[in-house]
């Protein structure tokens, strides 16, 4: 599973700054209403006692020190890809051809099993990144939480994630594979750097454009126990937090944060695969030389 610990470049799947942007102007819609991603992250800064807001958020996504969500990150996309590789073998997706099908189930059954791992951590990562958030590591957001809410606050939001994550990983595997076979026609078949990065990104900009929707939904409930507002506090589940967004904001308030959101998603996938393919061809080479 080395190689697919080296594909772990995103830490916890996401970026922040740039792309986590989007979850205090999903929230705080009323107050932050700018219409762009520079615009509403130079409102944060300002906002959140200058930059240590964002300090804090590259902080945790690069060097992990805010918590070690990165050392988190690391065995999770183990989980992934090892998963999405044996589902794929199981299903005929390496044989030739075109399986959109194989890679699409893959895609479920890997983010099925990271998400189980990942999603207290990534309960935590939002509760950090909230503004005016107090906390200073890991382990006095999660106590807090703990105390306050108890174990249910860290899976309350499970089903919603995999009801997002589900079909997030299904449209991404299914675009990507189904790149892959046509860039490949026109270049060369094996290893490809260029095919592999621009095929990832498209595929993550792609599905992440697609789900925007639940990852709004995702974050509300995520964020619920944090919100002074009394019915968020209180919302139930996925249809509950729907309801609560579209008796808001209506439509638009599902698309907050969508532009975000792919930048995020596009260059992160994109290097999420080239590191994967990279050491994945390495590691075969290495095989087949034995």
């Amino acid at each position: 599973m080395a190689d697919e610990c080296c594909a772990d470049t995103d830490a916890s799947r996401q970026p922040y700054t740039c792309g986590d942007i989007h979850r205090p102007w999903q929230r705080d819609s009323d107050d932050l209403k700018s219409r762009g991603v520079h615009v509403i992250m130079a409102r944060v800064i300002e906002r959140d006692s200058g930059s240590w807001w964002v300090i804090t958020a590259v902080d945790i996504a690069c060097t992990g020190r805010k918590g070690r969500l990165t050392a988190i990150s690391g065995p999770a996309h183990a989980v992934y890809f090892a998963t999405y590789e044996v589902v794929k073998q199981a299903m005929g997706g390496n044989a030739s051809g075109h399986h959109p099908l194989a890679a699409a189930t893959s895609g479920a059954c890997a983010t099925i099993a990271s998400d189980a791992f990942m999603n207290p951590f990534d309960v935590i990562k939002q509760r950090m990144q909230l503004h005016g958030s107090t906390y200073r590591s890991l382990g006095e957001c999660a106590r807090t939480v703990f105390r306050n809410e108890g174990l249910r606050a860290f899976y309350v939001s499970y089903p919603t994630t995999l009801t997002m994550t589900v079909p997030f990983t299904a449209l991404q595997f299914t675009a990507y594979e189904s790149l892959n076979k046509v860039m490949q026609r026109q270049r060369r078949t094996g290893y490809d750097p260029l095919t592999h990065c621009t095929a990832g990104g498209l595929a993550g900009g792609f599905a992440a454009a697609a789900t925007t929707p639940l990852d709004v939904v995702k974050t509300l409930l995520q964020t619920r126990g944090a919100s002074t507002d009394v019915e968020i506090r209180h919302a139930r589940g996925l249809f509950g937090a729907a309801g609560i967004i579209w008796r808001r904001e209506g439509t638009k308030g599902f698309f907050r944060g969508m532009k975000a959101r792919v930048v995020t998603a596009a260059p992160s996938t994109a290097i999420c695969w080239s590191a994967y393919e990279v050491a994945k061809a390495y590691f075969i080479r290495i095989e087949e030389e034995k």
